[in-house]
């Protein structure tokens, strides 16, 4: 039987929607009664049909299993002085148990957990659909917090104070209603807070651009402004970083979504210019020196460095010259960067492949001590957090046969394992190579190929991209590839198939140059590069032409619709997640507008001449067979509009191609509020790819 989703219902709804060059604006109406119609009977033909493949229970069952295994890593949230925090989710606590244990047990692998929010009991007792989203703790003490909750799932947050020690949110104390908020502490008293303030309050892409201070006691009605953006910006926002006994407060000013303007709060009150370049990132601050990579060269300094500047001085108002922290080789990228009192981690790419250092700083101008720490090769790590007058970094390390350990590591010594995952299947059977493609421009472009020993080929063959906004994607343990998708990598190389990993441009792995190669008008750049994995795993007799699926969510979703468009001949199946697909209209819609340094304007004939030529709604044509798509978004979805995905379908559905649908009503960008929708998500993806590829085990 082949999906025929209903389009007759979904037409007569058009013919009814307002004249527009676009027959299908109603579908941006988020929670339109008649969008929401069209949505829920595509869901249930999707689910109808692959809810009855023989196999599909057992992967929803054992993903679920996977996702709620009591046998996880608690990794750290949070450092709070002698205290680490977590948030625990398994079967009983779908949304999660925030809380805390004493660091000393926790780094010896007997933490004493203490909960201090049920997350699950709290949105029970309230009637809210909380989802977890964090919580910023006041050093050195770390009492009083505050909890940012989503309501679904959104973006937007309420946030609400908290006491650790009495274990209950503080009574009239500083809370937030519901918004995309940007809150830090400078005091136990005082925060600096960019919210929603009423019209003309945001900018145009739905971010607070009015930074207010906010004294306890007082309305925050009545809160001075400190500072104040321009509504074609980004945003504005407090950073605030502990640095021993001392707090640093920055504001930052995004101008665009690459390029800030920073101001240092001295204690007077203050702003004052942090002479840093305007596209540099800010990383951390350690012994009072404020850590950026640079993402252009700046003198002696290449791109991707990493230097420090004296923040004494700049809060004097005197000159502050960089001084050098770490210069990465040509195949390397600095990736993650985390301070501890005395010591500057940094998790680097070389390769792809992921390296760890511990960095001290000398004198001023004297020169940093970088020292390789020991972790296995040819893994992904993953800097989580520093612990301050310890000295310690918490990382895990891993790779797509091996799953993640968590380490306790300090300067000098071993890093010590003291949380591990068993093993969910027997990596024995399995080899993970590194290949490299030859792009349309002669650019090699790396790639994991995981698959069974002795596997002979053409193999039905999944590949999973991204290739935007500095992302490296890392290849991490299968139960978790690709990302949002669960365990999918597992089954599917269990079944046979081959799973791939592609490092396009775009993304972060070489650092900023790998990212500006596909920026704008060189984006078809990315698009080539998927085009030239696809076709060397032909080539070397992996696959073949009707054997290749692909997938991506999110910018990777955009890449997923216009590699259907471009090579039609090239993919037999596409998992399009959260995707951009109406390139005209995504500045109008949510926080599109913040995207227009990653892709360009399409309201300016000059950019809308190179993003027309690959943006998938517009590119769709009459008389051309596209694979079937599977969408999967979410409602709640705040950041990249639902909307994308509908029209999309819509728009193979009214010229006669096949798809499949599934929209999340909660969940918000990650599409999956708790691990029983995650699981559906990846079983229903397994019956898919199986439906549409064929499945070497079938």
């Amino acid at each position: 039987m082949r999906l025929l989703l209903p389009v007759l219902s979904l037409l007569l709804l058009a013919a009814a929607a307002p004249a527009s060059d676009d027959p299908y604006l109603w579908l941006e109406e988020v929670e339109g009664p008649r969008a929401l119609a069209q949505v829920k009977e595509w869901n249930k033909a999707t689910e109808d049909l692959l809810t009855r493949d023989p196999k599909y229970e057992s992967y929803r069952a054992r993903a679920r299993a996977i996702l709620d295994d009591e046998r996880q890593i608690a990794a750290p949230e949070q450092v709070m002085g002698d205290r680490v925090a977590n948030l625990w989710r398994d079967a009983r606590n779908p949304r999660g148990l925030w809380r805390v244990s004493p660091l000393a047990d926790y780094r010896a692998g007997r933490p004493r957990w203490r909960t201090l929010i049920d997350v699950d009991a709290l949105g029970k007792e309230e009637g809210k659909s909380w989802v977890w989203h964090g919580a910023d703790c006041l050093g050195p003490d770390y009492r009083r917090c505050l909890v940012s909750l989503s309501p679904g799932g959104t973006d937007a947050d309420v946030v609400r104070e908290f006491d650790i020690g009495t274990g209950r949110f503080v009574e009239g104390g500083f809370t937030l209603p519901a918004a995309k908020s940007n809150v830090a502490w400078v005091d136990a008293d005082t925060l600096l807070v960019a919210t929603d303030y009423g019209p003309g309050s945001l900018t145009v892409s739905g971010y607070p651009r009015i930074v207010k201070t906010w004294k306890r006691g007082t309305p925050l009605a009545a809160a001075p402004t400190l500072f104040e953006g321009g509504p074609a910006d980004v945003s504005a926002g407090p950073e605030s970083f502990d640095d021993g006994g001392r707090r640093w407060t920055l504001i930052r000013h995004g101008k665009t979504f690459w390029t800030n303007e920073y101001r240092l709060l001295t204690p007077g009150g203050r702003l004052v210019p942090v002479p840093i370049p305007a596209d540099a990132e800010v990383e951390d601050v350690i012994g009072g020196r404020l850590v950026v990579k640079l993402q252009s060269p700046l003198g002696r300094f290449g791109e991707g460095t990493l230097v420090a500047y004296g923040l004494d001085g700049i809060a004097a108002g005197g000159a502050a010259a960089p001084e050098l922290v770490m210069a990465p080789t040509p195949t390397q990228a600095v990736e993650e960067v985390a301070a501890s009192d005395h010591v500057l981690w940094v998790k680097a790419l070389d390769n792809v492949s992921g390296r760890l250092f511990a960095l001290t700083p000398g004198r001023r101008g004297g020169g940093w001590a970088a020292v390789p720490v020991p972790v296995p090769p040819h893994s992904t790590v993953h800097l989580l957090r520093a612990a301050g007058k310890q000295d310690i970094a918490f990382a895990t390390v891993e790779n797509m046969l091996t799953p993640p350990g968590l380490y306790a590591v300090t300067r000098g010594a071993a890093p010590v394992l003291f949380q591990s995952l068993p093993p969910k299947f027997d990596a024995r059977l399995y080899t993970v190579e590194q290949r490299f493609a030859r792009s349309k421009d002669g650019t090699r472009i790396p790639y994991f190929l995981v698959r069974r020993k002795g596997a002979r080929g053409p193999l039905p063959t999944l590949i999973h991209a991204y290739g935007g906004f500095r992302a490296a994607q890392t290849p991490s343990y299968l139960t978790g590839e690709p990302y949002r998708a669960g365990p999918l990598a597992m089954f599917w190389v269990e079944e046979g198939n081959a799973y791939v990993l592609a490092n396009i441009r775009g993304g972060g792995e070489y650092g900023p140059r790998w990212h500006r190669a596909a920026l704008r008008e060189h984006r078809q750049r990315a698009f080539d590069d998927l085009h030239a994995v696809a076709e060397d795993l032909i080539r070397t007799g992996v696959t073949a032409k009707g054997k290749i699926g692909i997938s991506g969510r999110s910018n990777g979703g955009l890449l997923v619709g216009v590699a259907i468009t471009q090579r039609p001949d090239l993919y037999s199946a596409a998992i399009d997640g959260s995707p951009l697909l109406d390139m005209k209209r995504y500045s109008h819609l949510l926080a599109g507008a913040s995207w227009m340094d990653e892709y360009g304007d399409p309201d300016k004939a000059a950019d809308w001449a190179f993003i027309s030529k690959y943006s998938p709604y517009q590119n769709v044509r009459p008389g051309i067979r596209y694979p079937a798509l599977f969408f999967y978004s979410s409602t709640k979805d705040d950041r990249v509009h639902p909307g994308h995905a509908r029209k999309m379908a819509a728009r193979l559905a009214e010229y006669g191609n096949r798809f499949y649908f599934h929209e999340y009503m909660e969940g918000g960008h990650s599409v999956g509020a708790d691990h029983a929708e995650d699981a559906k998500r990846a079983a229903l993806l397994t019956a898919y790819l199986e439906r549409e590829l064929g499945g070497a085990g079938r």
